[in-house]
């Protein structure tokens, strides 16, 4: 097989590209091609260097995971040589995580695609090489308008898909609705929030009514509790994580930390306890908690409400009554308890709490029930305590419920909104906007009854409550369920490696036009019809919010560092520019937008009136402070009630009544935290969850222990996290990232199987010996570590190598893993988040 990214290049094929390049392809590089790259060069040749040895400092936002760190980037005649936090940003405060410096190496990647290219290898496999070939950006362009508009031509404009990962902002992932309406699909912009953190934002959602990331005040938190979010390899903000933790363990009183995972993590490591748990039984954990919590009388009463004082006897005579209280195995009326920021809490005993003993939750998570108990009255007691969980609970078929039961402790313990404690994003980046409205650009058939295909994806349909399938849109499409798509295309997202059940995906790629955006050699790539090679985020203009952080709206700018390495385009101007290129209105609204640029600065005009704390009001100050922000959150609980910021007393004194608290807090049916989710009780919603799940309707709603089903057919549970250094997958090309990618097992070159060492001695197995994995839809191969610290009936093999394309050094450098982690797993869903089940799989281990 050729090299694909050095493809033989015809001589018609060569005065093709270059007579429709022409003198515009002047704008891309040369150095660092491979051997026999030199026609392509000449297409997309690359800028001299600048002269005069100034060295340049300009702002941006790092990309190396979803936190968004404020960076210096340092440029000195032309090239960028160094990256660093920036010190005034509050997210990064001068600091960067190990990743953050990576920026360089992935700008100057010698395997970065030069320039757009198409297929000229009809076959498509791991093994077919497409033989690509130069083309211009207007032929690029063309070649995708021309068949958009062939398919709306037809009637058949939903078989187009846009398919994409991490979102950045207004220029990129969010011109995905206003493209999709105006050109009548409803595949376009299907995001993988289904393989991301689904199973948490709904768990919250249904408890308290925001879809969303949470916030966490650590920094004044003393108790830290956290399920399955690896918090120092890669929890967001990872960066600012690992700034507070130095905080968290050294300030007075220390704060006390408990991971609960199945390996010791490097968090675990870290941290004054490790429980390890049986995967997918941590909702059994925390409804033990509750009970403990609540038997005990350890509860927030001002935040979640206490019982009514027992009426006592007038007669003195007779003896006095009790107090109420819960006790094990017995229900309360619920005329005894008045609540106060809750919902059904009572009901939520009776149902299912009064059994839910640690002695129960020990059976079923392996875990003692005295360390159920002590991490109950730990989290109760020692306050502010936070709560915290991510995939470990909810990626398996019981996740939502497992996120239900833990966040619940989080209104047990009155964190919710309290100083320490968790809460939300409050207030918006007041972004401006173009003065163009997309609706004056919809067209009859745009807004045509026949426009109301079902997704590909399944969403709404098969999924009721899903947010997004992105895992299963290969398999639809071969089954042509609800019809076969014609045109795929990826931005920053490759489920051809990482999505479970991979393998699927090349054969679903077989009989579609697929575009890729990548700058990079991915998977997707070997499968591209057409590459339309993104820049990197050093060579973008382009804008964002943060995610939730401590509550308060933070907006970034990147900007470009240096003129674009090669001849590549911005994705967000590459869909615009798709755009002026479709017949009609729709070609018309975009040539009114223009690019990306036109956007940036409209939206930046919406600081004029709301000027940052640092001073942030117009494009050009933007810019040069690279971040907005406006501090505090706007809400604080504190004793039970609710407080508004005042800006006059510079605290959070302004009473807040119920009212307000439903409208901007606890946006639930009932305005409460709400310990029996009515958002689930509604018959659309209650009648699918008792099908799916077995769950009685008349219990839907409450936290509650629904078993994990788990998948396969082998004798140990199989788990895939990700590690420190993953940098949103781009890494595992970068020799420096590579040699420290799994620190808690060494190896310079390797990603270990860890596998517990009275384990391996049952499968013959010794240190260091290649091992397969093997599960009923795929195998793995890599080797072994003995490890004490993962759980006897668990091996864990980090979600990093294995990769068959990408770049030379991924597929060179670690040696010996055969394949992706993600073809070990097979493809099932949590019914109610839809949140991608990656750790529910049972496999079989070997020696290879």
């Amino acid at each position: 097989m050729s090299n694909p990214l050095n493809p033989t290049v015809t001589r018609r094929r060569f005065l093709q590209a270059t007579s429709a390049a022409g003198a515009a392809t002047a704008v891309g590089v040369g150095t660092g091609a491979l051997p026999g790259f030199t026609t392509i060069d000449k297409v997309h040749a690359q800028p001299a260097a600048e002269k005069g040895g100034e060295t340049v400092i300009t702002k941006s936002f790092c990309h190396q995971c979803p936190a968004r760190c404020g960076i210096d980037v340092y440029t000195t005649n032309g090239r960028v040589h160094a990256i660093y936090g920036t010190l005034d940003n509050p997210l990064s405060n001068g600091k960067l995580c190990p990743k953050g410096h990576l920026g360089t190496y992935l700008l100057y990647d010698p395997d970065r695609f030069k320039g757009p290219m198409k297929r000229t290898n009809p076959k498509k496999g791991r093994n077919e090489d497409p033989k690509f070939v130069p083309i211009s950006w207007d032929e690029a362009l063309k070649t995708v308008a021309d068949r958009l508009n062939a398919l709306r031509d037809k009637g058949e404009s939903h078989r187009f898909a846009l398919l994409y990962g991490r979102g950045w902002g207004a220029v990129d992932a969010g011109l995905h609705g206003t493209f999709g309406k105006l050109y009548g699909s409803p595949n376009i912009g299907l995001g993988h929030s289904s393989t991301c953190a689904d199973g948490s934002k709904k768990a919250k959602l249904y408890l308290e009514g925001t879809y969303d990331y949470s916030a966490y005040d650590y920094a004044n938190c003393n108790n830290l509790m956290i399920f399955g979010a690896s918090f120092l390899e890669a929890f967001r903000p990872y960066n600012y994580n690992m700034q507070v933790w130095g905080h968290l363990r050294t300030k007075a009183p220390k704060t006390k930390i408990t991971v609960v995972d199945v390996h010791m993590s490097t968090t675990g490591a870290a941290a004054d306890r490790l429980i390890l748990i049986k995967p997918g039984t941590d909702g059994a954990m925390a409804l033990a908690m509750a009970h403990v919590i609540l038997s005990e009388g350890l509860w927030d009463r001002k935040f979640v409400g206490d019982f009514k004082p027992a009426v006592q006897p007038k007669d003195p005579a007779e003896p006095r009554l009790p107090p109420h209280k819960f006790e094990a195995g017995k229900e309360i009326d619920p005329a005894l308890f008045e609540a106060k920021w809750t919902h059904g809490l009572i009901e939520w005993w009776n149902a299912e709490l009064k059994d839910r003993t640690p002695e129960w939750a020990e059976k079923i998570t392996t875990v003692p029930a005295k360390d159920i108990v002590a991490v109950a009255r730990e989290l109760a007691t020692v306050k502010p305590s936070i709560a915290l969980f991510e995939r470990g609970p909810t990626a398996h078929t019981n996740g939502v419920y497992n996120g239900m039961a833990i966040h619940a402790l989080n209104a047990l313990i009155g964190s919710l909104w309290a100083e320490g404690g968790i809460f939300h994003q409050t207030g918006k980046t007041p972004w401006g906007k173009l003065d163009i409205k997309s609706d004056d650009f919809m067209d009859d058939y745009a807004k045509s009854d026949d426009r109301k295909q079902p997704k590909i994806d399944g969403v709404g349909k098969k999924y009721k409550m899903a947010s997004a399938q992105i895992q299963r849109i290969g398999e639809y499409h071969m089954k042509g369920d609800p019809y076969k798509l014609d045109t795929i295309m990826f931005y920053l997202t490759a489920p051809i490696f990482s999505s479970p059940e991979c393998n699927t995906w090349e054969k679903a790629l077989q009989d579609l036009f697929v575009i890729e955006t990548s700058p990079y050699p991915s998977e997707n790539a070997m499968f591209a019809d057409l590459i339309l090679p993104d820049h990197t985020y050093l060579e973008r203009l382009q804008v964002a919010d943060t995610y939730s952080f401590q509550g308060y709206p933070i907006g970034m700018i990147r900007t470009p560092a240096v003129k674009p390495v090669y001849d590549t385009k911005f994705y967000g101007d590459v869909l615009i520019e798709i755009g002026k290129r479709i017949k009609g209105p729709m070609g018309e609204y975009y040539k009114q937008v223009g690019n990306t640029e036109n956007i940036v600065k409209a939206m930046a005009a919406g600081f004029a009136e709301k000027p940052g704390d640092n001073g942030v009001n117009d494009f050009e100050s933007f810019k040069a402070k690279g971040v907005w922000y406006k501090k505090p959150v706007a809400y604080r609980q504190r004793g039970g009630e609710f407080y508004e910021w005042d800006k006059e007393t510079k605290s959070h004194s302004i009473p807040m009544d119920a009212a307000k608290v439903k409208e901007k807090i606890l946006k639930t049916p009932t305005g409460k935290f709400e310990f029996k989710a009515g958002y689930m009780e509604q018959e659309k919603y209650a009648g699918y969850i008792n099908e799916k799940l077995g769950v009685p309707i008349e219990k839907v709603g409450f936290p509650q222990w629904v078993p994990p089903k788990y998948t396969g057919t082998g004798d140990l549970h199989f788990i895939s996290a990700k590690l420190p250094i993953a940098a949103e997958g781009r890494s595992s090309n970068l020799p420096h990232a590579i040699a420290m990618a799994q620190p808690t097992q060494g190896g310079k070159r390797d990603v270990f199987v860890e596998i517990h060492p009275d384990t391996a001695a049952k499968k013959g197995i010794k240190d260091g010996d290649v091992v397969r994995i093997k599960s009923k839809t795929g195998s793995v191969e890599a080797p072994a570590r003995l490890y004490a610290g993962v759980r006897p009936d668990t091996v864990y093999l980090p979600y990093y190598a294995g990769h068959w394309a990408q770049g030379r050094w991924a597929k060179a450098a670690v040696r010996t893993q055969k394949n992706s982690v993600n073809e070990v797993i097979e493809n099932v869903s949590d019914p109610i988040s839809g949140l991608a089940c990656y750790y529910s799989g049972m496999c079989s281990i070997e020696k290879a």
